[in-house]
């Protein structure tokens, strides 16, 4: 079965970047371009990963994450955000996100970190 990974980002030019990442890395990828878009989806509780932007209009993704958790969806997620600050950072991590990334993130890496995720690493 192959993976579904939920892009959430506000920026139309990174959703497309990173579908069309996902998809040559044999992934199923649907795109976001809020939280809120994504919350009232009902097919996102099968999804295998969320990658989420931090800073967006509307919900953020820490408030997505914040959400996510009194919902119960325990889906991973990372974050790839253009703002990296420590405080950001970990209260990303104590919402549950699994990795956090720099704008631009490598390649390689997101799709690395996007298998370790979904294995529990």
């Amino acid at each position: 079965m192959t993976p579904t990974v939920c892009i959430i980002d506000d920026d139309e030019s990174v959703l497309r970047a990173f579908l069309m990442l996902l998809e040559s890395a044999a992934f199923k990828a649907q795109t976001y371009e809020s939280a809120e878009a994504f919350l009232v989806d009902e097919t996102v509780a099968s999804s295998d990963c969320i990658i989420t932007d931090i800073r967006m209009p509307g919900l953020s993704g820490l408030d997505l994450l914040e959400r996510m958790r009194l919902q119960g969806l325990n889906i991973p997620v990372i974050v790839v955000s253009a703002y990296d600050d420590d405080y950001t950072r970990q209260r990303a991590f104590k919402l549950g996100a699994r990795a956090f990334f720099c704008k631009p993130v490598d390649d390689q890496t997101l799709v690395d970190s996007i298998y370790g995720v979904m294995e529990g690493e």
